[in-house]
């Protein structure tokens, strides 16, 4: 748990460092995804900033994802981080989250040009996922969430689509096993792209982790029911850069990312199920 942190300190003390004015006005984003507590601080009457409050070892993950991706216009800008790392403050983007969101081609090709296509690959390291908790290899990255995602399925669906999902887990685990680790965002789903007039304007609350480039990929494509076809998927992966891969394994990649995004909505999104069961007959039959 967080210990409980005094918001008006926070705000007095940025204004006495000359980084905001005496204006500001904070409110809570109840809304958010993020595990830790999120403000949105309004000068003006005008959304100006976000502040996220959360432990040590998550803002400076947050703070590394940021920095190292500066340049990317889709991301917020840091705009202040506290010593202790206690809290962060970044440039707030105006929009709304996960709804009015238009067609998932337009989105995942604004995705993909302007934030996918310029990951870097990560050498600090021979370990993968999240990176306050490396682990050994992608296999057992795979491995830990198709099992936690058959606790949340329970007896929704047969057990051959597990038995299924198993073999398709080996099969991807070992070509992204010897592929380049990348440092991607980690959480690239609807919840957490912020539109605007039916467009992308911004992708926020990271979870950086260390991983293939697919990872971010199929995750963003999977994340909302809605135009889940092959169609789409061809169209926007072709303007991935990423190396040649045959298409049967792109399909793999993407139901083991539906597999596991079905467990997801059951447990945070569950209005969105049907549409996930269409798009789970769909794509099995591939």
């Amino acid at each position: 748990m967080l210990e409980k942190v005094d918001i008006n300190s926070i705000i007095e003390n940025l204004y006495e460092k000359g980084l905001i004015d005496n204006t500001v006005v904070a409110t809570n984003n109840k809304t958010g995804s993020t595990d830790g507590l999120v403000y949105i601080l309004s000068e003006h009457n005008e959304e100006k900033y976000v502040l996220k409050i959360d432990r040590p070892l998550q803002i400076s993950m947050v703070e590394q994802f940021l920095h190292t991706y500066q340049h990317i216009k889709l991301l917020p800008e840091i705009f202040y981080t506290d010593p202790a790392k206690a809290f962060i403050v970044c440039s707030y983007i105006s929009g709304t989250t996960h709804y009015n969101r238009g067609l998932k081609i337009n989105w995942m090709t604004i995705l993909v040009l302007e934030l996918f296509n310029h990951y870097e690959q990560y050498l600090q390291t021979d370990k993968w996922g999240r990176l306050e908790s490396p682990i050994q290899s992608w296999s057992e990255w795979n491995n830990r969430s198709l099992e936690g995602t058959r606790n949340d399925w329970g007896s929704l669906l047969p057990i051959e689509d597990y038995y299924r999902m198993k073999s398709i887990v080996e099969n991807i685990s070992k070509s992204e096993e010897y592929g380049a680790r990348y440092l991607l965002h980690g959480d690239t789903g609807v919840h957490n792209f912020v539109f605007h007039q039916l467009s992308l304007a911004g992708v926020i609350d990271p979870s950086p982790m260390i991983g293939p480039l697919l990872y971010d990929f199929t995750y963003a494509f999977c994340s909302s029911p809605d135009d889940l076809n092959l169609e789409t998927l061809m169209a926007t992966f072709t303007l991935l850069n990423h190396e040649p891969i045959e298409r049967s394994r792109l399909i793999e990649a993407v139901i083991f990312q539906l597999y596991c995004r079905i467990g997801i909505c059951i447990q945070h999104h569950p209005h969105d199920l049907e549409g996930y069961l269409k798009a789970w007959e769909y794509w099995k039959s591939y």
